[in-house]
């Protein structure tokens, strides 16, 4: 009798649980539908015609398919936003609340080690195992034995992100570590399977594998980062650390940097606008008579998805010829939008002081002129023509590296490039077309599980000139096979836009 009450008390209770995850799933992708149709200032433009009948045949689809696996509900939430194609439309996981996604004192590992690193270091010296102590762009590492289970463990010494003594990972046995996968090689003194653990509560412990390379003072973890062997000579370790390219890299490894690449070459690379203004701004002006001595200037652009206008400003004005006229954007007066801005200026959380309240109180006033539709902000008036106190002789050729991973406000700075009589576009692909809808913002689900972004903004270049899913082509196309693992380093790409630009230019 205990065991059938027992057994209809766990169906009870899960079929309560099944129904709790697709009522909260089917209330978030209502409050994603509802938030589309009343906020993306894209909706009108691209649901019309047969799209109006292809989009309620996918709001019907996704419905079913939530009620039948709700457990999948952040694919659902994504696949109605991939619909209208726009990068800057979005459903993403969010780290809580159902997860507690705060750091603590001890990784998942459980406990702290002490370790001895001047102990440590003197009695590995020379060593050819695992164990000592490794260094990288990171911090330092030690790698010490376990004497309980045979294992070593790496310890944080000076880690970003983490505290000295906590366990980051553990070099285990392959049946230790459960992975049980063919292709792994077997463990030996050179290659060894690893846990990777984790300072936030509630995160699961990964798996990969590690090995050593260049008579074993490289230690690659196999997608995460790459470690060298810490000697008494730190400028060797530093150039030994900047010139290894690993075998088995984490994603797309594209790094700052910036060089004479000859008497008539300089060469910089902004990875990113997203908080790079400093440091672009303080290379040109350091390097400044290095670029104005020189008749050609490469730029790789490979891999900046975008960021702030401001950003690429100084790096425009390098490149600058003659006035052009600039489309701005215009700004969706929905009552979401309006209700942000007026929450931010209560709470006091708008950006650049006294300048960012005159600006946002300025859009306000407009918005509420002409509330659901679009208006220009009065700051910054409807066209701009943008002139430029100087026009350089050098640099006088200007080639830029462009590639798919450009998106954003990179493309924006493409496009004001591309009126200059100085610049030619390098590449095998267009790139990203994320332009025409931009400036999101970060909405959270009801569930509170996901959040999704959307752009407050719509081009004034529309619709004569898109370039969402379109993106800015290449002038010339490079012949070699894209490189994703560029890190600080040149490569066969930017040799062939130098040669290019020394061989005459257009």
């Amino acid at each position: 009798m205990k065991k059938s009450i027992f057994f209809a008390l766990c169906l009870l209770l899960g079929c309560s649980y099944s129904f709790s995850q697709k009522s909260s799933c089917m209330t978030d992708f209502d409050f994603v539908v509802a938030k589309v149709k009343s906020n993306y200032p894209g909706y009108n433009d691209k649901v019309k015609g047969d799209k109006v009948q292809a989009l309620a045949r996918l709001e019907q689809d996704l419905r079913r398919r939530i009620k039948l696996h709700p457990d999948s509900c952040g694919v659902y939430l994504d696949e109605y936003c991939e619909f209208f194609r726009d990068h800057h439309l979005k459903v993403r996981r969010n780290p809580g609340p159902d997860r507690e996604w705060v750091q603590s004192d001890t990784s998942s590992y459980g406990t702290n080690i002490a370790v001895d690193t001047n102990e440590l270091f003197a009695r590995t010296a020379g060593s050819v195992t695992i164990e000592g102590l490794w260094v990288s762009g990171w911090g330092e590492m030690a790698v010490v034995k376990d004497p309980g289970t045979g294992n070593y463990l790496g310890v944080s010494v000076s880690t970003i992100r983490w505290k000295p003594g906590q366990v980051m990972f553990e070099f285990c046995p392959k049946e230790q570590a459960g992975l049980n996968n063919e292709s792994h090689p077997p463990s030996n003194d050179t290659v060894f399977n690893v846990r990777v653990h984790t300072t936030w509560k509630g995160a699961r412990v990964g798996k990969t594998v590690a090995s050593l390379h260049v008579n074993r003072r490289i230690l690659e973890i196999h997608d995460d980062k790459f470690l060298v062997r810490k000697t008494s000579t730190p400028r060797n370790d530093q150039a030994f650390m900047r010139s290894y390219i690993p075998l088995y890299p984490n994603g797309g490894n594209v790094y700052f940097t910036y060089g004479i690449l000859s008497d008539s070459t300089f060469f910089i690379r902004p990875n990113s606008f997203d908080g790079f203004k400093d440091r672009i701004e303080k290379t040109i002006t350091d390097h400044w008579k290095d670029i104005m001595s020189r008749p050609n200037l490469v730029i790789d652009l490979r891999g900046n998805g975008g960021g702030q206008d401001d950003e690429w400003q100084m790096l425009f004005r390098l490149i600058y010829t003659s006035p052009f006229l600039s489309k701005g954007v215009e700004w969706y007066a929905c009552e979401d939008n309006i209700n942000m801005y007026e929450e931010d200026l209560k709470k006091g959380t708008l950006r650049n002081g006294d300048e960012g309240i005159k600006w946002t109180k300025a859009l306000l006033a407009e918005m509420k002129k002409n509330p659901g539709g679009f208006v220009v902000h009065p700051m910054m008036g409807k066209d701009d023509t943008v002139k430029e106190d100087t026009v350089y002789k050098y640099p006088r050729r200007v080639g830029i590296i462009i590639n798919e991973g450009n998106g954003s406000s990179a493309e924006q700075f493409l496009l004001a490039a591309k009126t200059s009589s100085k610049v030619t576009l390098f590449g095998d692909q267009n790139t990203a077309g994320v332009l025409d809808y931009s400036n999101s913002v970060p909405v959270d689900l009801p569930s509170g599980k996901y959040y999704m972004r959307y752009p407050m903004t719509r081009s004034r270049r529309l619709p004569e000139n898109p370039i969402d899913n379109i993106g800015i082509s290449p002038d010339v196309i490079i012949p070699y096979p894209p490189n994703y693992q560029l890190f600080d380093k040149t490569d066969i790409w930017i040799e062939y836009v130098k040669d290019w630009l020394e061989a005459g230019g257009k």
